[in-house]
């Protein structure tokens, strides 16, 4: 858990490595963290790759190749172990026999050497590495049977690229029909259930025939000495390295020893490579999060910027409006000035009291009664003009009498105040229109 700080994930991330352990059944959560973050979060592919590893089948990372197989660094620390068939294991027999084995693989090595340089006509051309793979598991299991680990079902490269993308050690087994005690190897050793049980949960396994084109090209890539052999292949220093070899017919037990030895040392290979792609997640992530802040600062600026534009046209606007309502009305009351100045020229004399021909009107205007008189000769449009003319009069206006309620229109058929029926007392009202 010391890989894996939960608390710093989300809570839907959390939950989604829970969910991925139990899919998948894998128990360290740092793994099941990193699968995850290299599928972007995304729980359906991840667990898709992850069963197409533990069905042996490439995943969306893995790349064919067709040409020479990828060069994996042959690391000097690598563990080497010889078992051939008869070694005795006693101390001094032992040792003699390793000794022996190892200046038999050299020379081996340099005759096979010799004879790919002088025969290379003979070499096994391979058109489809991935057939010949298939082809190598289809015979295996008509000779062997179906109990074996998951053979990965795809190129040499494609397995390289798995475990690479994926942080697991790649046991790479080669086969040669020929070599001795090779039946009893598979029949005895691959088939127990300890071994496989140990190489499926701890390894990619990729196995072919040295007799094929692939797994003559991967021969030759690894160095491989006598057969059976194992090489187990692991990311290091961001290369993929050889940190075991093992030839020859160990028991079960000594294989699950083995490999328990090598894995154990290189483990922190892939411990410190975690590390490395965790800390570059959460760099990336810290980034992301700090890029989306940003944008999240700048489009919030931008929309206060905006909210401030659009206010300010909008109080310009608004003023701009009112400047135009007040020039309006003050231009509307100078107007009216200008036209109540014009109408006051306009209205007759007003006669005598004493004047037998005088009208004498009360006019109501609001709460104000005027009193003005005018000829009964004068015209209904001679007393709108007087009421007009009053600095407290309504724009616009009409006039009616008492009793009965009548309206005097200003208009020219009705031309004096005598045709229009008034009396020389008349009380009339005026009724503002614009109310």
């Amino acid at each position: 858990m010391a890989d894996l700080p939960l608390e710093e994930l989300s809570g839907d991330q959390t939950e989604k490595v829970l969910q991925f352990q139990d899919l998948t059944g894998i128990e360290d959560l740092a793994v099941c963290r990193d699968v995850l973050q290299r599928h972007n979060w995304n729980l359906e592919v991840a667990v898709q790759e992850q069963l197409n590893l533990y069905e042996g089948r490439p995943s969306m990372y893995a790349q064919d190749s067709r040409s020479r197989p990828p060069q994996v660094v042959d690391d000097s620390s690598s563990r080497i172990y010889f078992n051939h068939a008869g070694s005795s294991s006693g101390g001094g027999g032992g040792l003699l026999q390793y000794i022996f084995s190892m200046c038999y693989n050299i020379v081996s090595s340099i005759l096979q050497l010799v004879l790919a340089i002088f025969r290379s006509e003979v070499r096994p051309i391979s058109s489809d590495p991935v057939e010949d793979v298939m082809t190598f598991i289809r015979s295996y299991e008509e000779r062997y049977g179906s109990t074996h680990p998951v053979f990965y079902q795809g190129s040499y490269s494609q397995a390289l690229s798995d475990a690479k993308q994926e942080l697991r050690f790649l046991l790479v087994y080669l086969q040669k029909d020929e070599a001795q005690d090779t039946d009893q190897w598979c029949r005895n050793t691959l088939n127990d259930p300890e071994v496989i049980r140990y190489i499926n949960i701890h390894t990619l396994f990729w196995a072919c025939n040295v007799q094929s084109g692939e797994g003559y090209k991967v021969a030759e890539s690894l160095k491989s000495g006598s057969y059976p052999f194992l090489a187990v292949i692991v990311l290091k220093d961001n290369r993929m390295a050889i940190v075991g070899r093992m030839e020859g017919t160990p028991s079960a037990a000594d294989l699950i020893s083995r490999l328990e030895t090598i894995i154990q040392q290189n483990e922190i290979n892939l411990i410190q490579a975690r590390q490395d792609r965790a800390e570059r997640s959460a760099a990336q992530s810290l980034r992301q999060q700090q890029d989306r802040a940003y944008e999240e600062s700048l489009r919030a600026d931008q929309e206060k910027d905006r909210r401030r534009e659009e206010e300010r046209r909008a109080r310009e606007e608004q003023e701009a409006r009112e400047k135009e309502q007040l020039n309006a009305q003050e231009q509307e009351i100078e107007r009216i000035r200008l036209e109540k100045e014009l109408t006051v020229q306009k209205i007759p004399v007003e006669p005598e009291p004493t004047n037998p021909n005088a009208c004498h009107l009360q006019i109501k205007l609001g709460e104000r009664t005027m009193k003005r008189r005018f000829l009964m000769s004068n015209t209904i449009e001679d007393v709108y003009y007087w009421i007009f003319s009053q600095p407290d009069s309504p724009t616009s206006f009409e006039i009616t009498t008492s009793y009965p309620k009548r309206i005097l229109y200003p208009c020219r058929d009705i031309l004096t105040l005598s045709s229009a029926g008034l009396t020389h007392r008349e009380v009339l009202h005026v009724n503002d229109l614009d109310d």
